[in-house]
C-alpha cells in the first residue's frame, strides 16, 4: 500500500488520503461505500422547504434521500476533508446541515431542550483532515474547534455510543514525502483496529 505525497493536477492531498483509507479498509475486509460530495454535485445549501421543515415535521428529505439512507445504514464513518479557517469546507458543513437533520440524525425535544439521538447504528467514526497551520495553533490557541464540533455537537448528541477519533495532518503546504508516509501509517494503524 502506498500513499503519495504530491498530488497530480486533478488530485488533492485529501483525495490521496481518502484513497489510502479506502484501500486500508477494503484490505481489512470491510464493505466500503464512497460518498464524494463534489463528484455527486451535492448542494450544501438548505432548500427553503428543508429549512421550514426543521421545526415543522416531517423534515423534507426528498432531495437528499440517498445520502440519508447511507448515513442511517452506516456502522462506521470515515470523513476526509481539508480544514479551512479552522472549520469545515462549506460542502461538508452543508452535508451536516441537510443530512444530519431532525427526524434523521436526531429528534427535537418537545420543549426544544436537548435533542434526542437517532444514529444508534453508528459505532465508529474517524476524521482525517489536513491543516495549513502548525499543531500548536489548532490545539493550544483554538482548542481544536473542528474536533470539538464533531465529537461534542454532532456525534455526542446524534450518536453518543459512537467511538470517535481524529487524525490531523498539520503544515499541509510544507510536507515531505516522509511526513505523508508517517501520517498514512497512522491512518493504517487506526483503521487496523476496527473489527
Amino acid at each position: 500500500m502506498s500513499c503519495r505525497s504530491r498530488p497530480s493536477n486533478c488530485d488533492s492531498l485529501c483525495h490521496s488520503l481518502a484513497r489510502f483509507a479506502i484501500q486500508a479498509l477494503t484490505e481489512a475486509g470491510h464493505e466500503v461505500q464512497i460518498e464524494n460530495l463534489y463528484e455527486a454535485e451535492f448542494s450544501p445549501s438548505l432548500t427553503a422547504n428543508e429549512r421550514r421543515s426543521y421545526y415543522d415535521p416531517p423534515f423534507d428529505s426528498s432531495a437528499i434521500q440517498s445520502q440519508i439512507e447511507r448515513l442511517l445504514s452506516a456502522e462506521a464513518l470515515v470523513l476526509v476533508f481539508p480544514t479551512w479557517w479552522f472549520g469545515f469546507p462549506a460542502i461538508l458543513k452543508g452535508w451536516f446541515d441537510r443530512v444530519w437533520a431532525p427526524g434523521i440524525a436526531y429528534d427535537h425535544a418537545i420543549d426544544l431542550g436537548p435533542i434526542k439521538p437517532r444514529l444508534h447504528n453508528l459505532r465508529r467514526a474517524l476524521a482525517i483532515t489536513s491543516l495549513g497551520s502548525p499543531w500548536w495553533v489548532d490545539r493550544l490557541l483554538l482548542w481544536q474547534p473542528v474536533k470539538r464540533v464533531l465529537e461534542t455537537a454532532l456525534l455526542g448528541t446524534c450518536a453518543p455510543a459512537c467511538q470517535f477519533e481524529m487524525l490531523s495532518l498539520y503544515k499541509a503546504e510544507r510536507l515531505s514525502i516522509k511526513d505523508v508516509e508517517i501520517f498514512c501509517s497512522r491512518i493504517q494503524n487506526r483503521l487496523a483496529k476496527w473489527s
